[in-house]
């Protein structure tokens, strides 16, 4: 159904002037004024540069791969459910983070070499608690104490840490050859002196499952020894007249034998609809009324898809169909 607004008298279409704006201009031109109109952005000046769109996809494809094989390093040294996934990775300052933590949690502090600063690997304290109950042959109770873990548990939770830091390190390698070594371990946030409060920092929030209770786990690294590989991991490698020759090469070669690909193409009727009551209530001989007008084309389709119309013919002792143009009332 079509609703026809009439005009309030007539109309004409505008001339262009020699310098106004193309219609395509136009669109965007009032874009920017509906988005200049918007609520006024605040601009942090502690934090004058920005991850780029490709800096995070650099950063979100490693740890993408670093939750996948946490959720396996838990699974194993647990022995019961747990998964890993990553939640998003986010621009902080350090006073930030450190304001976004718990009073209380396990941050184990680790040098970021080559980078220079110190990076955090961060899980809630509650979590690590029932970690240790687990690998002790617990049953990782909802009940755990809170209070810094003994020698024996810092024992088995800094094993724990170590396997993760080694997968980070694994799938962060394209991005830069991190070294990561434990420096030391950190119950209040308020007193881990990792940077200055206005530093920059790059944080990465997890979502951690262990069993059925859900934790969040975190990784700070620091933003200024980051950027520098990001850039790199970024940039595109010096490309060879010999590479070009070959990629292009590849690229005709790929285009011939898709020009050889066999499609299933199929002619037939329109569809016709049919209710489940009619359907369910077919006998053998019945007669099926189609949708499908007598002198209307048929459709020719690839996947389902109509693309040309035909008609029914034959050729020699085969059956053929013969392309007609679109009917006006389809085009």
């Amino acid at each position: 159904m079509s609703i026809t607004v009439p005009s309030s008298g007539p109309q004409t279409a505008p001339t262009a002037s020699p310098g106004s704006p193309r219609p395509g201009q136009t669109t965007a031109a009032r874009a920017r004024r509906r988005s200049r109109s918007a609520e006024p952005v605040a601009y942090d000046f502690r934090r004058p540069i920005q991850l780029s769109r490709e800096h995070s996809r650099t950063l979100q494809l490693g740890f993408d791969g670093f939750a996948r094989q946490a959720t396996t390093v838990f699974t194993s040294s647990l022995r019961t459910v747990c998964s890993v996934a990553l939640i998003d990775i986010e621009q902080r300052t350090y006073a930030e983070y450190v304001e976004s933590l718990g009073q209380q949690t396990y941050m184990t502090l680790f040098s970021a070499d080559p980078m220079p600063g110190v990076g955090v690997l961060e899980i809630p304290l509650f979590a690590i608690m029932s970690c240790v109950d687990h690998m002790l042959g617990g049953p990782g109770s909802d009940q755990q104490p809170d209070r810094p873990l003994t020698e024996i548990e810092g024992g088995v939770a800094r094993g724990l840490v170590e396997r993760l830091l080694a997968e980070m390190r694994y799938y962060l390698a394209p991005i830069v050859q991190l070294e990561p070594t434990i420096s030391g371990v950190e119950y209040s946030p308020a007193f881990a002196q990792v940077a200055g409060t206005a530093d920059v920092m790059v944080v990465v929030n997890f979502d951690l499952r262990i069993g059925e209770r859900e934790h969040r786990m975190t990784v700070c690294l620091p933003f200024s020894g980051l950027v520098p590989h990001l850039t790199t991991a970024a940039s595109p490698g010096p490309v060879s007249d010999r590479e070009r020759a070959q990629r292009a090469q590849a690229a005709e070669l790929l285009q011939q034998q898709f020009a050889k690909v066999p499609v299933q193409v199929s002619v037939r009727f329109k569809s016709t609809w049919l209710g489940p009551d009619v359907i369910a209530a077919l006998q053998p001989g019945d007669v099926v009324r189609l949708a499908h007008r007598s002198a209307s084309p048929l459709d020719v389709t690839v996947a389902g898809n109509t693309f040309a119309h035909a008609t029914a013919g034959a050729r020699g002792q085969r059956l053929a169909a013969l392309i007609v143009d679109t009917p006006k009332e389809i085009s």
